[in-house]
């Protein structure tokens, strides 16, 4: 089985654009624009696709870490540390993903200015040039909202930028950005088509699923997820661990074991369109607000959807509040359309929402966590084999973490 990467980071891209427009009150849609800038600098540069597609992902995930920051940041903590922190994570956060090209420091100095101000003071000549597209990108756009840039308006705008050149990245880079920044450009970074434009014009990038990179790109889903809420910091690599640790229990060969791994990963990556105010409520969700966290399904399936031949890593996702008796969620399937996978992701994501801390709940030991799975199983509502095998399976994870599959 191909995984189709381009088109699965498009999907992260949309995903984490939200998150970033909701906690740190980014413009919307400003990492996308920063991609396409970023593969038009690269096509004029004459790269060739790999490293096109490099510094494009690169360039959609250059904030990748700052949520993560911005949870866990101290009242008053010295805010350049916090940028170089910033720029270190997102550089260790992209390296997770399988590039076909080298990516050093494309992230790490994308803060990078040829005036030596950068939080690393390095000066032009020590700013690698892929780099410096991605800080061009980044600087020109989050000062300037280039989806709101009228035709008539873009000379006087392509002067203030060459005239301050140092200040937003390299002079190269400013030279390359305005070779590709015309009225053609900026028809393609309007919120209506961005998109679109991603879509068509990320070079493709395909990776195989027997591929033992596959498990690092369950990882750095997992990392961006679970920072949209203190609150469930952990959850999903949690779940893609404990995926990884039944799989290993039912003997599933490598390519299943990745997807299942992948899927588990890929589970509630609906959820960051649920505002954080309702996942981080202490008390119960009323009829409105359980509605609403409800449809994180709905935006698992359908973002899902997107990518060619991924129906069944989307399915294991998407159905993890499926019911054996029809009355889950959010399709309502019978227990005779729910295959094992599915089941076993139902039941791994009750078993981390029991055991790990909530506002409403403390933490449980796997002894009192099995109580309330058994339960459900003799309701009919999950599946009792599977519940049976966590059991023995969980049992020595009582109380602690999981850990990650190259850690275990």
């Amino acid at each position: 089985m191909i995984i189709a990467m381009d088109k699965l980071c498009v999907v992260f891209a949309k995903a984490f654009d939200i998150i970033e427009k909701e906690q740190l009150g980014a413009s919307e849609n400003h990492s996308l624009r920063v991609a396409a800038l970023c593969v038009a600098m690269g096509e004029h540069l004459g790269y060739d696709d790999d490293t096109i597609a490099a510094v494009t992902v690169c360039g959609m995930f250059h904030d990748s870490a700052l949520t993560e920051y911005h949870l866990s940041q101290k009242e008053g903590e010295f805010q350049e540390r916090n940028m170089i922190l910033h720029c270190e994570k997102g550089q260790d956060n992209v390296s997770w993903l399988p590039f076909q090209t080298d990516i050093d420091k494309l992230i790490l100095y994308h803060h990078e200015r040829g005036d030596g101000k950068g939080p690393f003071g390095k000066k032009e000549d020590e700013i690698p040039m892929q780099a410096a597209i991605i800080a061009a990108a980044d600087a020109v756009d989050a000062v300037h909202h280039l989806q709101t840039i009228s035709a008539a308006d873009l000379p006087s705008l392509r002067e203030r930028i060459a005239s301050r050149a140092e200040m937003y990245s390299t002079r190269a880079a400013i030279d390359a950005l305005l070779a590709v920044l015309d009225e053609s450009m900026l028809e393609k970074l309007r919120d209506d088509v961005i998109m679109q434009t991603i879509e068509c014009e990320l070079p493709y990038w395909e990776v195989d699923m027997s591929d033992p990179r596959v498990v690092r790109i369950g990882e750095f889903i997992a990392r961006v997820i679970d920072y949209k809420s203190v609150f469930t910091h952990k959850h999903t690599s949690q779940i893609a661990n404990r995926s990884w640790v039944m799989s290993g229990y039912y003997g599933y060969g490598a390519d299943e074991r990745n997807a299942l791994f992948l899927a588990a990963s890929l589970h509630d990556i609906g959820k960051i369109g649920t505002p954080t105010a309702i996942l981080e409520k202490p008390g119960k969700l009323d009829d409105e607000e359980f509605a609403i966290i409800k449809q994180h399904v709905k935006n698992t399936l359908d973002w899902l959807s997107e990518i060619p031949h991924f129906e069944l890593i989307r399915n294991w996702a998407a159905d993890h509040h499926e019911k054996l008796n029809g009355t889950g969620y959010s399709r309502g399937k019978p227990g005779k359309d729910i295959d094992f996978n599915a089941r076993l992701m139902a039941c791994i994501d009750i078993y981390q929402a029991v055991c790990e801390p909530r506002p409403y709940h403390e933490a449980r030991t796997h002894e009192d966590t099995m109580v309330i799975l058994h339960d459900m199983s003799s309701k009919g509502f999950i599946d009792a084999d599977i519940v049976r095998d966590m059991d023995k399976v969980m049992a020595a994870y009582s109380m602690r973490e999981v850990p990650a599959p190259d850690e275990g």
